[in-house]
């Protein structure tokens, strides 16, 4: 089952907003075949790894251990269940149950029904775990939300801009930068404030790290953004949330939600898109408001090696971090919301 989890990985940010599965297929102790679910669309684990077994005539009495329980359903592909009961797999081993409401354990009785014995809760926690993403969207109803900042060693997150505009606002090292762009390219969508764009001009984009940038979240109310700011380039798509306009043009598109309750209209527009998962970069007030309302789900925080004395301080998560981490000069805090 670790080795199943260790092949699922292998899809993050490719497969959103499947799931991540790996499937190994054991026969006298010895793995004789595997695969993994590697692009949206594409052929699922469970048929990757059946289809790299040479000698097919002794899948009946094989072992097929996968971390999700197989589909039972027709989507991008047929339902896997159906090729394991093809091929007269009589023993599967599931890390956990899939919480999508088209299998929930309907692929585990289909198996069943068909005379295979099945075992459940392998490695669960870590299987859930790794799909977390596609958890939250199916049990919450809303993305997986990851907040991020990065703040001074005296608690600050940005300068104070008056006066200061041209003095170097940057916290985090060179690494940290890359990692977080490797960050970017694991989730499908970043969202950042009206005045992180007017402040920063950002680009949010995997500059620095192979893979596709996620798609913009903009949130500007009063639509006072101008075009010629980076986030209306066309180096990715971007969605501009505000109060009252709905427009698209090219890979820009306006759209108006109910900001009286801005969260339960920002899940509706997930929803409608499948977004599986959002980073949420800043500035203060957006990730204040996300950790005021127990909107998020983690949060990591980058501290750099410097001071600014003044300036705006940082959000405060009362919680204690799960894990530390150094970046060469920097540190990284990772916090999981219990709430």
């Amino acid at each position: 089952m670790r080795r199943c989890l260790q092949l699922a990985a292998n899809g993050l940010g490719n497969v959103a907003p499947n799931p991540m599965v790996g499937c190994v297929i054991v026969y006298e102790g010895k793995i004789i075949g595997e695969g993994y679910h590697q692009v949206f669309g594409g052929h699922h684990a469970e048929v990757n790894a059946i289809a790299s077994v040479k000698d097919k005539s002794i899948l009946n009495h094989a072992v097929l251990y996968v971390n999700l329980e197989p589909c039972n359903h027709y989507g991008k592909t047929p339902p896997c269940t159906n090729l394991i009961i093809q091929q007269k797999i009589k023993r599967v081993v599931v890390g956990c149950l899939d919480p999508f409401k088209e299998v929930r354990g309907a692929g585990i009785e289909k198996l069943k029904m068909a005379g295979a014995e099945v075992i459940v809760g392998i490695l669960e926690e870590e299987c859930k775990e790794l799909n977390k993403r596609f958890f939250i969207q199916h049990l919450k109803n809303r993305p997986y939300i990851i907040l991020k900042w990065a703040q001074t060693l005296d608690g600050f997150i940005d300068r104070d801009r008056r006066g200061n505009v041209l003095e170097d606002n940057w916290i985090s090292n060179k690494t940290a930068t890359q990692l977080v762009h490797k960050w970017r390219s694991e989730e499908q969508a970043i969202l950042v404030g009206t005045n992180t764009v007017l402040n920063d001009n950002p680009l949010l984009t995997t500059r620095e790290w192979p893979g596709k940038s996620p798609l913009r979240i903009i949130i500007d109310k009063e639509n006072k953004l101008p075009y010629s700011l980076r986030v209306f380039n066309s180096e990715a798509s971007t969605i501009i949330l505000n109060e009252n306009t709905n427009n698209k043009k090219e890979n820009i598109e306006f759209v108006a939600i109910d900001f009286k309750n801005f969260f339960s209209s920002f899940a509706n527009e997930m929803r409608k898109r499948n977004i599986q998962s959002v980073i949420v970069e800043g500035g203060k007030n957006t990730l204040s408001k996300f950790l005021a309302n127990y909107y998020w789900d983690e949060a990591r925080v980058i501290i750099g090696n410097k001071t600014f004395g003044k300036g705006l301080s940082a959000p405060i998560i009362e919680n204690e971090p799960i894990s530390k981490e150094a970046i060469l000069d920097n540190i990284l805090l990772t916090y999981k919301n219990k709430s």
